[in-house]
């Protein structure tokens, strides 16, 4: 599924023209790829926050530039982590028949058995790295950690096989991990540690007084 962004071509400008029209609720951006020569334009920043919450991150969208339309995705994009505006970002634009590398966020399905006995979830990379068509990019990747027990853990080579997406990760790539959870005698031995650790403040000598 696509959604149509209304876009401006702009000049690329200064850094003060770009704050008024952030200022403006515009964000400026770029668009390349796919028999596309880069472009600098500009997009209302509530309709690409509307539309990405359609699509998803990953997702297809079409992007109208002076009338003509443009099938890309978000390839990149830079937020003010303060104030969670988008200030910049990147469009690619795509050939819908080819395939394309994309990170796609990883969900966990299911109570692992070995979180049910106590043990703690760990999730060393939350991404997985796949090509697929466009339009079957999906929303996340889904992996059933039901069965997991504590001290199992699941990489790239244990779905690699049954996924219906080609990974391009390599096997030892973890994705999910079930670790023992900490005895009472290791975290006193962790915390003793810990205070070990920190140095004590130095305090000048005083001057004798003449």
């Amino acid at each position: 599924m696509s959604t149509t962004i209304q876009s401006e071509a702009r000049v690329p400008s200064n850094q003060s023209t770009l704050t008024e029209l952030r200022k403006e609720g515009y964000v400026p951006a770029v668009v390349y790829g796919y028999k596309t020569e880069a472009t600098s334009i500009s997009v209302k920043e509530r309709d690409l926050l509307k539309t990405l919450q359609i699509t998803g991150r990953n997702g297809v969208i079409k992007l109208n530039i002076d009338g003509k339309d443009i099938n890309v995705v978000l390839n990149d994009y830079q937020s003010d982590v303060l104030k969670g505006e988008i200030q910049h970002a990147d469009f690619l634009a795509i050939n819908m028949t080819e395939e394309l590398e994309v990170d796609v966020l990883v969900h966990l399905v299911g109570e692992s058995v070995g979180l049910k006995e106590g043990g703690v979830l760990q999730q060393p990379n939350r991404e997985v790295t796949i090509k697929v068509k466009p339009s079957d990019i999906p929303e996340t990747f889904d992996i059933d950690i039901s069965n997991l027990q504590i001290g199992e853990s699941i990489t790239v080579a244990e779905i690699r096989a049954k996924s219906k997406y080609e990974i391009l990760n390599e096997d030892d790539h973890a994705l999910v991990l079930i670790s023992s959870p900490r005895t009472a005698a290791e975290m006193e031995e962790l915390e003793s540690e810990a205070s070990e650790s920190v140095e004590p403040e130095v305090i000048g000598e005083k001057k004798e007084a003449k």
